[in-house]
């Protein structure tokens, strides 16, 4: 086996093709293509073995808040591995998970305060779910087992976070493995399912959760739902006042609100927490990717008093919550999520968002008049522009055309990283990014758009 420096880009090519399996990709195809290989960071850029760089149109799927190789989290980092470079939580507590949950503590949503750790948003998930199942066990409710999704949602990979998503083409094969969930109708205004339109909506899918709601009264653990947009299923953003009056409901009907906040945390849109928005406090909130700024694999579950309390009993009773992982609470990851949050107040983060929020708002309107361009949405720094075969109709360009991915491709060779989400093209860059390259993003993504649809 050669040195690391010696290796050439058509032997890592050779052995990925070999040996590496993609996460959501078609292999075949994979197989077939000439792939880059990314073996550096700057910034808002990766560099690839030959020295091209990229923009990082997706924050490396969604994860990267501050920047590649920034120096004070890459020092963190150094100096933690020097003293510890991971100690379990079972039977043993750990400086920086410690810490850390204290300094969460004072950002997250006032009463969430109790901190589940473990590795990335699917995990963060499944804890929710099952956590919030037991609740209901202790409280002397079993027969709440029940939970309630919205169509289009997407809470990650493991079997129970599959449960709770709604996005056929990831999970409808695995349909004999998974348990049965309650679906809500999605508030994705674009494709009402109801058939309503933004002019005259009143929010019918809010009405529709209610009838769910009072058909299943007493059966039904918790909700399950991302707070302002879902991400994977096309960046589909909520109408303002949606998340609140979901809340409003699920305390009329005694039921457990959890935040999957795993993509939209940590100043996404604007504030820190999604939720923030519109004055809501779930019950159970899921953390993960900027958590740790895209370094290192890290989730929490964070909940109240109420739930936490509900498993406190002898050990004979069996309350514990049996459930665990081999790295929660890793210190490494630990250590630059905190220092990842004192650089959102050393750098004024979030009041940096808000003229880079505006500026990006008013570009995508250029993209509107685009002939197969059907919706624009955005949220905060993450945004979505649906491409459509058809303008007037709203028809949906086959998937088998992939459409998307050939906008992306063509924007890769522009010297832009981005990846669809089907037929829609997902803006989801680093929250540090500079005006200009901003800029640099959406010229290339708008000029894709047109050479690939027209």
């Amino acid at each position: 086996m050669p040195e690391t420096g010696s290796i050439t880009t058509e032997q890592l090519r050779t052995w990925d093709k070999r040996h590496v399996w993609h996460p959501f990709t078609q292999m075949q195809e994979w197989q077939r293509d000439e792939q880059i290989i990314i073996v550096k960071g700057e910034g808002c850029w990766l560099i690839d073995t030959d020295g091209n760089r990229y923009l990082d149109g997706v924050a490396s799927m969604w994860t990267n808040v501050h920047g590649h190789c920034r120096r004070e989290l890459n020092d963190a980092l150094k100096e933690q591995v020097d003293r510890l470079e991971h100690s379990t939580l079972l039977g043993l507590a750990s400086e920086q998970s410690i810490i850390l949950a204290a300094r969460l503590a004072q950002i997250t949503p006032l009463g969430l305060d109790r901190f589940f750790y473990s590795d990335n948003g699917s995990t963060a998930m499944e804890v929710a779910v099952k956590m919030a199942y037991q609740y209901q066990v202790h409280a002397g409710h079993p027969e709440r087992s029940r939970f309630i999704t919205f169509r289009h949602a997407y809470h990650g990979d493991t079997l129970g976070a599959v449960s709770v998503g709604g996005i056929g083409i990831y999970h409808t094969t695995f349909k004999p493995l998974m348990f049965e969930t309650l679906q809500s109708p999605s508030p994705y205004c674009y494709r009402c399912e109801l058939g309503c339109s933004r002019a005259s909506c009143n929010m019918e899918c809010i009405t529709a959760l209610e009838e769910l709601m009072t058909q299943n009264a007493g059966l039904v653990a918790g909700l399950v739902i991302e707070p302002l947009v879902q991400g994977a299923g096309g960046m589909i953003v909520q109408p303002a006042g949606f998340l609140k009056r979901v809340r409003d409901l699920c305390d009329r009907y005694d039921i457990l609100m959890i935040v999957d906040e795993v993509a939209t945390g940590f100043g996404r849109t604007g504030t820190m927490f999604a939720c923030q928005h519109e004055g809501v406090v779930p019950d159970i909130m899921a953390i993960s990717k900027g958590i740790a700024a895209g370094y290192l694999p890290l989730a929490a579950t964070v909940t109240v008093d109420k739930v936490y309390s509900a498993f406190l009993g002898s050990y004979s009773e069996l309350k514990t919550f049996f459930h665990g992982h081999t790295f929660t609470g890793n210190p490494l990851a630990c250590a630059v999520a905190l220092k990842s949050l004192e650089l959102f107040q050393k750098d004024n983060l979030l009041a940096e968002l808000q003229p880079k929020i505006a500026h990006l708002k008013q570009r995508l309107n250029h993209f509107k008049a685009l002939p197969h361009v059907g919706d624009v949405r955005q949220c905060g720094l993450a945004a979505g522009i649906e491409l459509v075969e058809n303008k007037e109709s709203a028809a949906a360009y086959p998937w088998e055309e992939r459409v998307g991915i050939r906008v992306c491709l063509e924007a890769r060779a522009r010297g832009v990283f981005s990846r669809p989400l089907g037929n829609t093209i997902v803006i989801f860059p680093p929250l540090v990014i500079s005006n200009d390259e901003l800029d640099f993003l959406l010229d290339v993504l708008h000029e894709s758009i047109r050479v690939v649809t027209e």
